[in-house]
């Protein structure tokens, strides 16, 4: 790119940003030195491929999706939490809105992700265990108790029931008198990555995808502000595989759901901005900053050249960031603070739009209150003290960091050439990424190569090649064993004990013919929502509605492989 085009798009940067509204913030080193909100190329200088970097809040975004950077707000600080019963949790949330956090992730328990009531005989020992345990909307009335979820952002975790659980959410913000057109959150419901690499479905990939669309449509008309699917790499990261193929199978995934909006004829400049992404922070600083930035890149021209987007909401990629739930070790697990701290501050590096940090616990149970707090502030004291939020994309024009961009960039575009080939010439369906993401799902391919990438580490680790302190070198350690939080049996005798009485309580019949409805319903071409959202009116449970669509559907089973 000529001096003359820089110097433009410089120009056209700065009047976006005198337009922006701005934090009232000192936006100095520690020392007092002023800092530019940005930084490029010296004036009147060529820089060759300089178009592919660019200007903060211009195509491609490489450099992140605002000219403000983090001068015109900050990352979301929103903490996953969630065990035992929704009461206890609730108190969790009230402690992390209360020390400074700034929206809600819900974690749920086994039984809950896979569609179960917690008195399904499959659900017996793992009520709470690994998250809350949510049956109804009464549930979800109690675990956002005295949280306004009209002025809280709220993610939650599932993908398998998430549109059942969505609606028990919608039902629990009418209960509390919210406008449900106005709320604002994320709701993971990616089934591609389930069947790549987390394996929580309930169904065959077909009928997922029927309600994935109606969940859609749904909130595209209803609650514009909701994002009904955050497009998760972490999963897919945290099974093994490599940083490229954690972009691209995920980035992947979203163009499928960008497939799948435009065959029911929606509008990709209306749904497009609906959808967001969920990325893994690993413990390779610059190799995850790369990530992040060719992400960006990639989704933005997929999106306008593919499949024509002209706004520019609908080219941006917006993304939560979690640290490397993998990379926490169980020797000497205090040194999970620092690698929870660098994990984090790539992700700030790389742009990130919201952030959870692990506690230095997770590896060995859920996080106790003490470690919960480390982990939160270590987030804070990134944002405070660091001056990491003074400059957009600092490390831009780094020659060690273009390059890595580009060098992720060129694999994952090789990836989806090959996914894409997997679907063959047509005709599809859906899309033609579809098609090849459902092939590939069918034949092993996504997992084959992710367990070929974990193997490679892992003799990598073995050998000493790679090297984790605590595990393969430094082990000798003074460290004492931690307290963690264990969940109480009681627990889940309660939650059983609950969950009869509001059966016993409610009106049988008429739950019973809002299920048959709903299931009425998913047999024609209307949207289910609605229908659904009668259901949990009435106080149906989630494993009574996942239990009539498995009785409609059927349950999907991974084909054995060697």
């Amino acid at each position: 790119m000529d001096a003359d085009e820089i110097a433009a798009g410089r120009a056209r940067w700065q009047a976006r940003y005198d337009a922006a509204r701005k934090r009232d913030a000192d936006f100095t080193t520690l020392s007092g030195m002023p800092v530019d909100p940005v930084y490029g190329p010296p004036e009147g200088v060529a820089h060759p491929g300089f178009e592919r970097i660019g200007w903060p809040g211009e195509f491609p975004y490489t450099r992140g999706l605002y000219p403000t950077g983090y001068r015109g707000r900050t990352w979301t600080i929103r903490q996953f939490a969630g065990f035992g019963n929704a009461r206890q949790t609730n108190e969790r949330y009230k402690m992390i809105l209360g020390a400074g956090g700034g929206g809600l992730s819900v974690a749920f328990d086994m039984p809950t992700l896979m569609g179960r009531d917690s008195d399904d005989p499959q659900a017996l020992g793992e009520v709470g265990h690994c998250g809350v345990a949510v049956d109804s909307a009464a549930d979800m009335e109690v675990l956002f108790d005295g949280i306004d979820l009209a002025g809280v952002t709220t993610s939650m975790t599932i993908s398998g029931p998430a549109v059942p659980v969505f609606c028990m959410y919608l039902v629990a913000a009418e209960r509390q008198g919210a406008d449900p057109s106005t709320l604002d959150g994320t709701l993971q419901t990616d089934i591609f990555k389930e069947y790549i690499a987390q394996k929580e479905w309930l169904f065959d990939p077909e009928p997922h995808l029927r309600l994935i669309g109606d969940l859609m449509e749904y909130c595209a008309r209803e609650i514009p502000r909701y994002k009904p699917l955050s497009v998760s790499g972490y999963h897919i990261r945290e099974a093994g595989a490599t940083a490229a193929q954690e972009l691209a199978y995920t980035l992947a995934d979203g163009f499928g759901y960008v497939e799948l909006g435009l065959s029911r004829g929606l509008d990709v400049d209306v749904f497009a901005p609906g959808l967001s992404f969920f990325f893994d922070s690993h413990v390779d600083f610059f190799e995850e900053i790369a990530k992040f930035r060719a992400a960006r890149r990639i989704w933005a021209r997929w999106l306008r050249d593919v499949y024509g987007a002209t706004s520019e909401k609908a080219q941006w990629l917006r993304f939560h960031t979690q640290t490397a739930g993998v990379s926490l070790t169980a020797q000497q697990p205090v040194n999970n603070v620092v690698r929870t701290a660098v994990e984090a501050l790539a992700a700030v590096l790389g742009g990130t739009n919201s952030l959870h940090t692990n506690a230095l616990d997770e590896t060995l149970a859920l996080p106790t209150d003490e470690s919960a707090e480390i982990a939160l502030r270590t987030q804070q004291v990134l944002m405070e003290e660091t001056g990491v939020v003074n400059v957009a994309d600092p490390l831009g024009g780094s020659w060690y960091v273009e390059a890595l961009t580009d060098k992720i960039e060129t694999e994952a575009e090789e990836i989806f050439a090959r996914i894409r080939q997997l679907g063959g010439d047509g005709p599809h369906r859906i899309g033609p990424m579809t098609s090849g993401i459902l092939r590939g799902i069918e034949d092993g391919w996504f997992t084959g190569h992710i367990a070929e990438s974990a193997f490679v580490y892992q003799q990598a680790l073995e050998k000493g090649d790679k090297r984790i302190v605590g595990v393969n070198c430094h082990t000798g350690t003074i460290a004492k064993d931690l307290e963690i939080l264990r969940i109480s049996h009681e627990v889940e005798v309660e939650q059983r004990r609950v969950l009869a009485e509001r059966k016993a309580a409610r009106d049988d019949t008429a739950v019973r013919a809002a299920v048959t409805r709903m299931v009425e319903v998913g047999r024609t071409g209307d949207n289910m929502i609605p229908a659904m959202l009668d259901a949990v009116r009435a106080e149906a449970t989630l494993g009574e509605i996942c239990d009539a669509l498995r009785a409609e559907w059927g349950t999907y089973r991974e084909p054995a492989r060697f």
